[in-house]
């Protein structure tokens, strides 16, 4: 018997032992095989879609740097950046390749999908309805989305844009939805309207895009009209967001970025390989969109200064939510309210992170000066956000100083 325990034993530390030096092995490969998409900054090829205003001039060129030098330490194929400053979009630059076999430079005009940045534009489609008391937060969910069952507690619209209303999540990168076609927000509820809740509503915070596909469906049934006409015609035209719409993979060529993702380790350093085809109809207004950074920041200066929502509204979308403990879930109704380090001490800024396949591809936020800023990459798992930080406070600073900014660094 003790030699069979110990055969048994020199098995599995023989079965570990090599899929260790299997993934050594790989790792080795993988790290010696990568290679640098931008080996030369002063190489990686750029678009503006004008020249900045002189005031801008020397923001402009110091977030260029920056621009650049991320291209090259997150090794990523292609970002797009625009800034808005008083109603105004100052500056708008692509840097890298959006398609790196045609070497195609990143135009700021190109569309790139933004994930879950999608809800803080589905959220700005709730308020309308709010404001034309189409939609009332606090009624339960059923009321605007029948389809969804009844759980084992109560579930209202305003706990599902908040994220605290108990409903699971997919995987992000593997969910079912991926490989479904929904011509309704509706359509996707198969896939998880009759799980039972996670938790009694409002006592933990959990992210769900499911949650956001139910709001989508919310909106379709208040408003009588279909979610992507409605955010069209209601949104995206009156702010000449001309360059936001509904993903498609059949968009025409030119238009949008070539996607990719990771090809080990979720690590853009290793070098990205082509994602794999994925249909985001299903998850509507959670994820569903594509973009340019000048529409993003056109889309939050309007939040901003009131031109779609009355400011009442906005006050109410980005109040942070509280959980029946009376903690602070840092998240409001489709915008995320992250706290930064800042010149002067530190601020909570609104905004919201885009999530693709698990990794993020989008940012925008507004810091407290009122700069805006936004930046997309064509890769998952891209530090959009951090880029947009630093970017964000070059501008903001050349804001409180008179006259045209130092070049200098």
């Amino acid at each position: 018997m003790k030699r069979r325990d110990r055969t048994w034993v020199g098995l599995i530390i023989g079965v570990i032992g090599t899929a260790l030096l299997a993934f050594l092995g790989l790792f080795t490969y993988i790290s010696f095989t990568s290679t640098p998409l931008h080996p030369d900054v002063a190489k990686v090829p750029s678009v503006q879609q004008a020249d900045p205003m002189p005031q801008w001039a020397g923001a402009a060129e110091q977030a260029r740097r920056i621009a650049r030098a991320s291209v090259i330490e997150q090794n990523l194929p292609g970002l797009s950046i625009a800034v808005g400053v008083g109603g105004d979009v100052v500056w708008a630059e692509g840097f890298g390749w959006a398609d790196l076999d045609k070497r195609i430079p990143v135009g700021p005009r190109l569309r790139f999908r933004i994930g879950t940045a999608s809800t803080a534009l589905t959220s700005a489609g709730v308020g309308l309805l709010l404001e034309k008391q189409k939609l009332k937060l606090d009624d339960e969910i059923q009321t605007y989305v029948p389809e969804f069952p009844r759980k084992q507690w109560p579930v209202t619209v305003r706990q599902v844009m908040g994220h605290v209303a108990g409903i699971g999540n997919d995987s992000g990168d593997e969910g079912p939805l991926l490989s479904q076609h929904c011509q309704r927000p509706v359509d996707a509820l198969p896939a998880f309207a009759d799980d039972a809740l996670l938790f009694e509503p409002a006592t933990r915070y959990r992210f769900s895009r499911y949650d956001w596909i139910l709001v989508s469906a919310a909106i379709e049934k208040a408003s009588g009209e279909p979610f992507l006409r409605f955010m069209r015609q209601q949104v995206f035209e009156p702010l000449d967001m001309n360059d936001t719409k509904e993903d498609a993979a059949s968009a025409p060529a030119g238009e949008a970025v070539t996607p990719y993702f990771p090809r080990f380790a979720a690590d853009t350093r290793y070098g990205p390989d082509p994602m794999r085809e994925v249909d985001y109809s299903c998850y509507a207004g959670s994820s569903a969109f594509v973009s340019t950074p000048s529409d993003l920041v056109r889309f939050v200066m309007a939040i901003n200064r009131g031109t779609l929502l009355q400011p009442a509204t906005v006050q109410l979308l980005q109040a942070p939510q509280r959980l029946l403990s009376g903690q602070d879930t840092g998240y409001g109704l489709g915008w995320d309210l992250e706290t930064v380090a800042l010149p002067g001490g530190s601020a909570r800024v609104a905004g919201h992170d885009g999530d693709l396949l698990g990794g993020m591809v989008a940012s925008f936020m507004t810091l407290p000066d009122g700069t805006v800023v936004a930046v997309t990459s064509n890769t998952s798992y891209a530090d959009t956000a951090a880029i947009a930080l630093h970017i964000g406070r070059i501008f903001s600073e050349q804001k409180k100083s008179p006259g045209p900014a130092r070049t200098g660094s």
